[in-house]
This record gives structure tokens, sequence and C-alpha cells, in this order.
């Protein structure tokens, strides 16, 4: 390619993120200088914590910048190199963020072997989603054998980790999901014990039937009317990883007046208070155990994924939008250009 294309936040949301809030720009390809490479994006990886990242609230990291390139993790191949660490065809893994080409130092680039699985599980179930669900459940939940563990957006790329890491520790698995068929794959694919659709006028009722003996570990990653149903089924001693509120992300900016839950759980989750509020970049130094675990699992079939790919760096801000309504089925990815392994 001779012209590199990338993604700039063009303006801050109010509530729902618009495609007016994208802006696609094109520019020649960078050239790497000394001790630099130039990567070409091979997926990008689309996640809800990139909704925080538009706001300028306070939070745990700095917010994307008006007219700075759009915030995410990526696999890329090396296409130039001017740095003995990495050669000619090595894939790595990236904070390209939302662009064709990007030109790194070689800092915190990390090699991927494509022989040992597919390079997109790089950026799920094999990285940061994976690592989200097993440091989140092992370290702060820490389910025992025979507790109920439930989990909310079951069938995403953190959800359907935690409860099939649940199961591998001897624990009941209780999903919730949006719709019917995300529901029967979490319990027929995943092999949950139950999943609930949190769509059902009766999603509370069926939530409590599913854990007759209470809630012990309840991983939280959605918010709002899900917590809500929990909330009176969590046993003495429970604990709640919280990684994540996508049910009220887009609500931040609209509801400063009211609905004290929304900035109760907000709070929980940038502040990492006793519901143990957690960012995955807290247990950095548990990737070779998660990495080690995973793999293993991976490789032995009992962790399944699935990926919703979208074609094309221009359609990302569409399949973002779409991630944050539901609409994608397990991990969110965006081929931006060829995978040659």
């Amino acid at each position: 390619m001779a012209t590199a294309q990338r993604i700039v936040l063009a303006s801050r949301p109010v509530g729902e993120p618009k495609p007016e809030n994208f802006r696609l720009e094109e520019s020649p390809v960078p050239v790497p200088g000394q001790g630099q490479v130039l990567l070409r994006t091979i997926w990008l990886s689309l996640d809800p914590y990139m909704r925080g990242r538009m706001s300028d609230a306070p939070s745990y990291a700095a917010p994307v910048q008006i007219d700075q390139v759009m915030e995410g993790g990526t696999v890329s191949e090396v296409v130039a190199s001017n740095n003995p660490d990495f050669k000619v065809g090595d894939v790595v893994l990236s904070r390209a963020g939302w662009q064709t080409h990007f030109v790194s130092d070689g800092k915190g680039l990390r090699k991927i072997d494509a022989k040992a699985a597919p390079t997109s599980t790089a950026l799920g179930v094999l990285g940061m989603p994976g690592m989200t669900a097993y440091t989140g459940l092992l370290d702060i939940g820490k389910p025992q054998q025979g507790e109920t563990v439930v989990v909310a957006a079951a069938s995403g790329a953190v959800g359907s980790v935690v409860g099939q890491i649940a199961k591998i520790k001897g624990a009941r698995a209780i999903g919730i999901a949006g719709g019917p068929d995300k529901c029967k794959y979490v319990k027929d694919v995943l092999g949950f014990d139950d999943c609930i659709d949190h769509r059902d006028p009766d999603m509370a009722t069926k939530l409590k039937a599913a854990c007759p003996k209470g809630i012990d570990v309840y991983f939280e990653n959605v918010g709002g009317k899900v917590f809500e149903a929990v909330l009176p089924l969590l046993n003495p001693f429970a604990r709640i990883p919280v990684c994540g509120l996508i049910a009220q992300y887009n609500a931040f900016e609209e509801e400063k007046g009211g609905k004290a839950m929304s900035f109760l759980m907000r709070s929980v989750l940038t502040k990492r208070l006793t519901i143990r509020g957690f960012i995955v970049s807290d247990f950095a130094a548990r990737y070779n155990d998660f990495i080690a675990d995973a793999t293993k699992w991976f490789s032995e079939g009992k962790i399944k994924h699935r990926e919703t790919v979208e074609e094309g760096l221009a359609n990302a801000p569409r399949a973002f939008m779409g991630m944050l309504r539901g609409e994608n089925f397990g991990k969110q990815l965006v081929r931006v250009g060829p995978d040659k392994a």
C-alpha cells in the first residue's frame, strides 16, 4: 500500500457514539528510522473500554484526544525493520490503534507464534480478554469446588472464558446473555450449567431459579439491570470482580443528575473499590501463568471461542457501535489487512 489509513476521534460522543464522532484520514505510509520497525496491521481488536477512552471524564487511563488515532490492540506484521530484534515477516502484538500502519521502536511489542494458534486469538481468548477473565476470576473471585459463579455477557470475549475456567475449577457456571441464540451457544457449546436471557421480562425470577444456593462469585462486566437482578442473590462473603460496565458506558454524560447506581459502579471500576474493580494491567505479573494455562486449555479443547469479524478499517466505527449494542457474537475484530499465517 502506498497510502496509510487511520481513524481518529473527531468529536466526543454524548451518549451513544455516532459516525460523526470518527474520521477516516489518509497519509503516505511512514518510513521507519534508526532502531524502528514499520508495522502493517492485520487484526484490530474492538473492546468496550474504548468507549470510556472517548470521554474526557477522569478515569484509570488518559482519554483519546480529539484528532488523535483511536486506541486499540492489534496484531501486526513487520514489513520493514531497522531494529535487530525484529525481522521482516515477524508477527507481533502491539498497541498500534485504529490504523493500517504504525512505526514502533520495538518497546512493548510481543512476538506471536503463528503456529501455536490463529493469530487473531492473541487479541481474544489468548489475549487481553482471556487474561482479564483468568485474573479476575482466579485472583479476585477465587471460585471453590461446588460454588456458583455467575457471569454477565457470557457469550462475549471475557465472559465466555470466565465461565469455562469456572467449570475447569469445579464450580457451577451460570451465564447471562442477550437472546436465545447466544444462550444456546453458552450452554451447548461452552458448557455452562445454564444461561439466562437478560432480555426476558422474567430474567430475575429465572436467574434465582438457576441459582438455588445463591451466588458466590459474580463476574461483573455489564452493570445496569443485570446487576440489580444479581444483588439480592449474593451469598455472604460473595466476591464480585468488576472489569466493565458496558450497559452504562453510553450513559455517563447523560446521567450526571440521576441514577446513583451508575456512578457507584463506575467508581467501583475506575477506583478499584472493594467489590473489587480491576484493570487487567494490575495483574501484569500473572501473564506467563495465564499464557501457560490458557494455551494448554485451548489446545486441549477445554476453552472454546467465537469471533465476529468486520472487514476493512473503514468499517471499524460501525462494528464498534454495534458491539456496544450487543450485536456481535463473541470477540469483535476488524480484519484490517491479509493474514498470511
